[in-house]
């Protein structure tokens, strides 16, 4: 995902960011507009969800004094503020069929008339979609339109579930458990051994704005200096009972996986076994097959 991200940054390519809620897919357009030639520039973030069909018009090309009643004055829309850089519209999927045709033809001919205005404004923006629904299939519910699925999607990046990159979990665990000590002014330094067992068994369905939640409420009433598995207050009906991305596939992989399974577990061959989805006797056999030693490390 970073290496897209690097990739058509510098690029003007219209970007369709794709993933579940709480991947974090305006960080990914953030990033994209910071590693742009645009990053001096400014980056609009709107919320289509919140958008009706009557006040899309004048949020997205302003309107011009005494346009309608109470409009007393001149307002810019999101397309004024964000010219020469970046416009992010998330959650694209929200929005009604005649906002759709409004904005379509914005990004066709780069140009737009705020309401009541007698002519014509040129833009020069960039645009990064994002989305948690399948398009494809709200096109063919006649939810969304074709074309203007073809004109946001230049690129597409999908932002992945957390519960399928599980060697990201203790790394954005720790991060989170910084801020939150700097923002609280707590000072944990680690999770026990416990912890470490349900944040890798927990199936994260709010992703990765849920892990950041869960951290920063187990640093709050941390009673000691770890963040015990208590701490982190988890629904345990939500534990993974099926093994995860760490699922052993084929054999040209069994090592690495077997490998990155012990090292986040910290040498802990019960869990790391869990985590494969295979029997502790069968996990020992085959670190003997590949001749795989794991050092434990103090967390």
């Amino acid at each position: 995902m970073l290496k897209r991200i690097r990739l058509v940054a510098p690029t003007r390519l219209n970007v369709l960011v794709l993933g579940e809620s709480g991947t974090g897919k305006e960080h990914i357009a953030r990033q994209i507009h910071l590693q742009s030639k645009l990053a001096a520039k400014p980056f609009v973030a709107v919320d289509c969800g919140s958008l009706t069909p009557s006040l899309a018009p004048s949020a997205f090309f302003g309107h011009v004094k005494g346009a309608f009643t109470g409009a007393d004055y001149n307002v810019n829309g999101y397309f004024q503020e964000a010219n020469g850089g970046t416009l992010f519209l998330d959650e694209i999927g929200n929005l009604p069929m005649e906002t759709q045709q409004m904005l379509l033809r914005a990004i066709q001919e780069n140009c737009y008339r705020p309401v009541g205005a007698k002519e014509n404004k040129n833009t020069n923006i960039r645009i990064v979609s994002a989305t948690n629904e399948d398009l494809q299939r709200a096109i063919k519910e006649r939810r969304f339109r074709q074309d203007l699925f073809y004109r946001l999607q230049g690129y597409v990046i999908t932002a992945p579930p957390l519960r399928d990159c599980p060697e990201d979990i203790m790394p954005l665990a720790g991060f989170f458990r910084e801020v939150s000590n700097r923002e609280l002014e707590r000072a944990v330094k680690g999770f026990d051994s416990s912890a470490r067992e349900a944040l890798l068994l927990y199936t994260w369905p709010g992703n990765v704005r849920e892990l950041k939640q869960k951290i920063q409420r187990a640093v709050l009433q941390a009673e000691s200096d770890m963040i015990t598995e208590a701490d982190l207050e988890l629904d345990y009906e939500t534990i993974a009972s099926t093994p995860g991305c760490f699922a052993l596939r084929s054999d040209e992989e069994e090592k690495e996986r077997i490998i990155r399974a012990l090292e986040h577990t910290n040498g802990n061959k019960i869990l790391a076994a869990k985590l494969l989805g295979i029997g502790r006797t069968t996990l020992y056999t085959k670190m003997e097959k590949y001749e795989i030693t794991i050092k434990k490390t103090i967390r």
